[in-house]
């Protein structure tokens, strides 16, 4: 019995020792305690910001992945300031969904450091403070990962109070007095929209006139279309195509869809693509230009568009690839008089993101506009945690 009591004590003392090792490797050094003490840092940050800018009972998050580039810093902030200018009345936030954006700003890469928080911070303070009408729109593209993320983890988690922050009181005031922006394509309509939005602009209008404009997208992940979203970009270049067969939509993160298939469409085919149990087709004839546009088809233009897209030393970013192609292509533009960058001068090359584009902000204002008017409907969320359980 004593041996096998050594052997059980001993086994006890290994699993400890491990444990320890694991918590305080050299790899990650930092207690358990201090991760603990950076998020109520942080929270507490959040709820001294809103506790200073609180001037009403409304408030709007907008909730953007994030970036670690100036200029889309600068655009975001010219994001806010346009929402403040067409929501009066309502208080406005700005959330970062992604960690490693939140993480990387304010460890200060590509420019100074900057602090960013993520919604979850956001709601609590925004709880905290005693609003009573709550709009979280979404910043993204399409209905996928990020943005079902936000809304079926974040928003749902605050509904039920999952931390228990809010009392029964004020859950219940929030009863259907909170809602959920959509992205810029939630629907197939939006992409029509969409189309003929980005069809007006002038840069683009002239580029088409001009040759090949491509647009590239993020799409979700190869092999994980989450929701459908994807189906987006086709439906956007169907729109497109109808205006003119200049146009292609392509993305850095979906199947099929790379800057090798668009220029596959360019130099002319069939693509077959799945709807459920259908299978689709689109057919492209060939085009015979030699030079084109590419533009980038996100919320701001960050690493994907200044790298995957534009960036000449790489072989295989976008341009290099459309260049190996012997088609004339540029990246960045000179034209384009709506720059929210402020280093920006007329002249100079530049990549503008859509939300730098006041006609598309319009379309995400609509989006909050349709989320307003569910406000103290049905179509508003729901507390569960104020009914109680028997």
């Amino acid at each position: 019995m004593n041996k096998i009591k050594m052997i059980m004590l001993a086994m006890v003392a290994f699993v400890a020792s491990a444990t320890f090792t694991a918590c305080s490797s050299d790899d990650d050094d930092t207690p358990a305690t201090t991760y603990e003490s950076n998020y109520e840092r942080y929270q507490k940050a959040v709820n001294e910001t809103v506790k200073k800018q609180k001037s009403s009972n409304k408030v709007i998050l907008l909730v953007a992945f994030g970036s670690t580039w100036e200029q889309a810093y600068d655009t975001f902030d010219k994001v806010v300031e346009d929402y403040k200018t067409n929501f009066i009345g309502w208080d406005v936030y700005l959330s970062f969904s992604s960690a490693i954006c939140i993480n990387n700003a304010r460890a200060g890469e590509n420019v100074e450091p900057k602090d960013y928080y993520d919604p979850e911070h956001w709601l609590t303070a925004i709880g905290l403070a005693g609003y009573e009408q709550i709009v979280v729109q979404s910043l993204q593209v399409i209905p996928g990962e990020e943005y079902r993320r936000v809304r079926d983890s974040y928003v749902k988690d605050f509904m039920n109070n999952r931390n228990g922050d809010f009392t029964d009181t004020y859950m219940k005031k929030l009863d259907r007095n909170v809602v959920v922006g959509t992205p810029l394509m939630a629907e197939e309509s939006d992409a029509k929209t969409l189309a003929i939005t980005l069809n007006n602009e002038a840069d683009v209008k002239s580029a088409v006139a001009q040759g090949i404009v491509a647009f590239m997208g993020h799409g979700n992940p190869e092999g994980y279309d989450y929701y459908g979203g994807n189906i987006r970009y086709l439906q956007l270049e169907e729109n497109l195509r109808a205006l003119s067969h200049n146009y292609y939509v392509g993305t850095v993160d979906m199947n099929e869809t790379y800057a090798s298939d668009v220029l596959d469409h360019i130099a002319g085919g069939t693509f077959n693509y799945q709807v459920g149990d259908v299978t689709k087709s689109i057919k492209y004839p060939a085009n015979a230009s030699k030079k084109a546009q590419l533009f980038v088809l996100m919320s701001i233009a960050g690493d994907h568009a200044h790298n995957d897209m534009s960036d000449a030393e790489d072989d295989e970013s976008w341009y290099s690839l459309f260049n190996a192609a012997n088609i004339e292509t540029n990246a960045y533009e000179t034209n384009y008089t709506e720059a929210c960058w402020k280093k920006y001068k007329k002249g100079e090359e530049y990549i503008p993101g859509l939300a730098e584009r006041s006609a598309v902000r319009k379309l995400w204002m609509s989006h909050t506009r349709e989320a307003i008017a569910k406000l103290g409907t049905e179509n508003a969320l729901s507390t569960p945690t104020t009914s109680s359980e028997e």
